[in-house]
């Protein structure tokens, strides 16, 4: 009881704060890690020390495999060349700038250790990169890569970190070293998110139960984690696989109920996770400050040479990364050159997370030989890091976008192409109702009909303008009204004891189904 009372009261923080951030129209994430920074100096509030292993095993799984499930796969490949400069590329190359920079300041410490920090801050957060950056309302391409960043850069990182690591500790790490590593990290982690996707592929295919499949959904993460470590393969990597394999193919094998309840759990899996992580992230201060013993000027000096290494390292990558390119003529031809503020937007979105503190902790007590090395000034740069780029450039990044004015993806573009397909849907469903319908009632028939005509209509709507209310929104706007009249009578029906509760709820059910498309429609 003791152990859960912590864990309660967390939760409801982050859900209460995850509430006021939307009241004060705030980014969730940033309300978060600064309520948990508040929360750490509280006397007698529960203190929680991050467990490493909780984190990369526990709670990133999830986060990682809901995000690649939502990834488009067709928009993943056409990027596929900026997110691995950036997830690649550009991880090793802060890393080692880094670990140079503090190399320098800190002499004294071997130069794979200070690599080894810099494996640590060089990834930007996937869990803060999908919370931050649909928040904002960035270009879909934008989007896009930074998620696809944020899916693979740990994998690189954290490779890097064990690399790092195991020279800190003494063993004999060369060029066949790191290769085998390498292979075995990425390769594995690769054929194993592979046989996950056919595995469950196979079992959700054989599922008709929705109950089931949600269970086999919050299952496929950690089997697919546990998987790749028992063969010292990368998880995350094969939980990026997995993800991206089966949220390509779900349409095929869910059921329409199974993808409204596996929709519906990891939207809130979602939600609850990402506010425990920020809180968690904040409620760290107290603890990472209270092993520091750092002269106050030295602490200032490392820490601010540290920030801007990290800030400035994104931007001297980001540019010639998206201009050089250019220069080849294949790629010129295939993909315009983007105006400079494209990489000035993606560059100001490295913001660090969970994953971050949670590698930070995991570095070695002691060197090779037991040498010591300042382990809790390394902790408290992974966390500053994190503070100084989720707080700060998750913060100003809105006031960024706005300035930096630009282009939008063209909604009408979109509704354009949305009405054709759906032309083109209708056509194919009338062509299979006209095929069937000689076995049907001519009333069922032309009910379905005018669905399917309503249904399209509904497509083309949406390319006029927001001025005036559409058929279909006034239609929305009546058929609620009804609804809510209908749920009163059967309410009262209850109440009187004409009707048993489990009339009720199948009414309220058929009745909250309904209610929920209208809303959707709404929203789109």
């Amino acid at each position: 009881m003791e152990s859960l009372f912590p864990v309660v009261v967390f939760l409801a923080i982050a859900t209460l704060g995850a509430a006021l951030a939307r009241r004060l129209g705030l980014l969730a994430p940033i309300l978060l890690v600064v309520l948990g920074l508040a929360l750490s100096f509280v006397p007698g509030f529960p203190q929680v020390r991050l467990d490493p292993e909780l984190v990369l095993v526990g709670i990133l799984p999830p986060l990682l495999y809901v995000a690649a499930l939502e990834t488009s796969v067709p928009a993943f490949k056409n990027n596929i060349r900026p997110i691995l400069l950036l997830a690649v590329g550009l991880v090793l190359f802060t890393a080692f700038v880094v670990g140079l920079v503090l190399h320098l300041l800190l002499p004294q410490v071997p130069f794979a250790i200070c690599l080894a920090l810099g494996a640590v801050v060089a990834p930007p957060d996937a869990v803060a990169a999908t919370a931050v950056a649909r928040r904002v309302g960035l270009p879909r391409r934008v989007v896009t890569i930074l998620e696809g960043e944020s899916l693979v850069n740990d994998a690189t990182a954290l490779v890097l970190l064990r690399v790092a690591t195991l020279a800190t500790i003494g063993s004999a790490v060369g060029t066949a070293e790191v290769a085998i590593e390498v292979l075995r990290a990425t390769g594995g982690g690769i054929l194993i998110g592979a046989l996950g996707a056919v595995v469950f592929g196979f079992l959700h295919r054989r599922i008709n139960d929705p109950l089931l499949d949600n269970a086999l959904s919050l299952i496929i993460p950690f089997a697919v984690v546990f998987a790749a470590e028992a063969v010292h393969s990368s998880g995350v990597v094969a939980v990026v696989v997995t993800g991206l394999a089966l949220g390509h193919k779900l349409p095929q094998l869910l059921s329409a109920a199974s993808r409204l309840q596996v929709g519906a759990f990891w939207r809130l899996a979602r939600f609850l996770l990402e506010g425990l992580v920020f809180l968690l992230v904040g409620l760290q201060l107290r603890e990472v400050l209270r092993d520091l013993d750092e002269p106050i000027g030295s602490l200032i000096t490392i820490t601010l040479a540290v920030l801007a290494t990290v800030f400035l390292t994104r931007f001297v990558w980001l540019f010639p990364a998206t201009y050089l390119a250019r220069l080849v003529p294949r790629i010129r031809r295939r993909d315009e050159t983007p105006s400079p503020k494209f990489p000035i937007i993606i560059g100001w979105a490295g913001m660090r997370g969970v994953v971050t503190l949670a590698a930070a902790l995991a570095l070695p007590l002691t060197l090779a030989d037991d040498a010591p090395y300042p382990r809790a000034l390394f902790i408290w740069l992974a966390f500053a890091v994190i503070v100084v780029t989720l707080v700060g450039q998750g913060a100003t990044l809105p006031l960024v976008a706005r300035r930096l004015k630009l282009p939008q993806d063209d909604p009408v573009q979109d509704a354009l192409s949305a009405a054709g397909v759906q032309q083109q849907a209708s056509r194919a469903a009338r062509d299979r109702l006209d095929a069937l319908a000689a076995d049907a009632p001519a009333a069922v028939v032309d009910r379905l009909r005018r669905a399917l005509d309503d249904r399209t209509n509904l497509a083309w709507e949406r390319l006029g303008g927001a001025e005036r209310e559409t058929p279909s929104q006034a239609y929305g706007r009546l058929r609620q009204e009804m609804i809510d009249a209908e749920r009163d009578v059967f309410r009262a029906a209850r109440d009187a004891g004409r009707i048993p509760e489990e009339v009720l709820v199948r009414a309220y059910r058929d009745l909250d189904l309904e209610e929920s498309l209208l809303r959707q429609e709404v929203e789109k």
